[in-house]
């Protein structure tokens, strides 16, 4: 068997947290703070640094595409960031078989004063490619950055975006054999991102190995097989992207089911969410959710002052965090009874609902015909819609698409 791609065993890094020393201290300076700190602080000596990774371990094989997906801060970028020889570890230790290319800050690896041309060589030539090797792509990186009329510029004066398309398609062209990718769908408008996606798929196609960091589940669930879920620095899952990606989404929603304790809400605050049930279309809490029947969304409110003209809306989004289903009062021509003061009980009801099983989030609001804002809750409300035998079978997944359709076939 061929060695991994990338070996990781027991890998951790920590940060040192608070003030930054102004100067390095001397060896006897460094001998008499010693000498002078406290017993406990000497025997505390973590209570200033935090563990960005922690007892991480794991291996990629050659041409495998892997995501890494977790929360802002659980250390999905340092991760990277190790891997590439940008910072080192402070115990465990990594192996790299290949030629690395990385795209992890826009901009990265790039130097301000020089143009857009002598970045790409400079590029290259870390990357250890000759110049006749950057020569045969340079046409390639340039049509796909798009910047051919700002080449010879001095790279400090692009916009983010310029940066973030140059430096991918250095880091996607000069043909690295393994490729690290930070949020490259973070930044650029939806051709672009849409364009970076076909060449990262491109790249894994020619037996590259790609590992990527993203919170876009369905690039991720697209363009992966694995997938490492970190959190807090620990790596708490590796395996089947799908199952991943279903762990990290009920991780995200537990919290919240049947209360709103955590949730980001935006508004005046003359609107607070104070509880919800899903309902089946009997009304009971305690059955299952089924695919083709209606689901009933009980929300409680406390409504500080009268809000004479009240509009609501609901988005509905799968695990995926595809939008489904987006609708408020004002676009269905609706008008609401006027909100009184104290605790309110408002009812959504969502008819013959088509989604495949699984598990969805539905942001809630509450607004003026005007759009001033009195309560806006993203990722409020969790529901799971059970496995039924749809299609002639129980076990179905986004490979089915988002929505049921029954269909027949029929040869005439």
């Amino acid at each position: 068997m061929s060695n991994p791609a990338i070996r990781v065993e027991h890998l951790g890094k920590r940060y040192q947290i608070g003030a930054v020393q102004a100067r390095y201290k001397t060896i006897r300076e460094s001998l008499v703070s010693l000498v002078k700190m406290p017993r406990n602080k000497l025997l505390n000596q973590d209570s200033n640094h935090i563990w960005a990774l922690k007892d991480v371990s794991f291996e990629v094989q050659p041409g495998e595409v892997v995501g890494i997906i977790g929360r802002n801060g659980a250390g999905k970028s340092t991760l990277l960031k190790v891997l590439a020889h940008i910072t080192g570890p402070t115990e465990g230790r990594v192996e790299i078989h290949g030629r690395i290319g990385s795209l992890l800050e826009v901009g990265t690896g790039f130097h301000p004063e020089l143009t857009g041309r002598e970045n790409i060589y400079l590029n290259g030539a870390v990357l250890g490619m000759k110049r006749a090797e950057i020569n045969r792509k340079f046409d390639e990186i340039i049509n796909f950055a798009e910047i051919e009329k700002f080449l010879d510029t001095s790279v400090k004066y692009y916009s983010s975006g310029m940066y973030m398309r140059l430096a991918f398609a250095v880091a996607a062209h000069l043909e690295p054999e393994i490729l690290l990718v930070d949020e490259v769908l973070a930044v650029g408008d939806a051709a672009f991102q849409k364009k970076c996606l076909g060449k990262m798929d491109e790249v894994a196609h020619q037996g590259k190995t790609v590992l990527l960091v993203s919170h876009n589940m369905v690039a991720v669930s697209g363009l992966c097989k694995n997938c490492l879920l970190i959190d807090m620095g620990c790596l708490k899952e590796f395996g089947n992207v799908n199952e991943i990606i279903k762990t990290y989404t009920l991780s995200f929603t537990q919290e919240i089911k049947g209360s709103f304790e955590g949730v980001r809400v935006k508004g005046d605050g003359r609107v607070q969410l104070v509880s919800y049930e899903v309902l089946n279309q009997h009304g009971s809490n305690n059955q299952l959710l089924l695919t083709n029947e209606d689901i009933l969304i009980r929300i409680k409110l406390h409504v500080s002052e009268t809000i004479q003209h009240p509009a609501c809306g609901i988005s509905i989004y799968n695990e995926q965090g595809v939008l489904l289903t987006s609708i408020n009062t004002v676009e269905l021509g609706k008008s609401m009874d006027p909100f009184p003061m104290g605790e309110i009980s408002l009812l959504i009801r969502l008819e013959n609902v088509s989604y495949l099983p699984g598990n969805y989030t539905a942001n809630i609001w509450v607004m003026s015909p005007q759009g001033h804002i009195y309560v806006n809750a993203e990722n409020a409300i969790l529901f799971e819609l059970a496995q039924t035998a749809l299609y002639g079978t129980s076990q179905l997944d986004y490979r089915w698409g988002c929505v049921y359709t029954k269909v027949d076939f029929l040869k005439e």
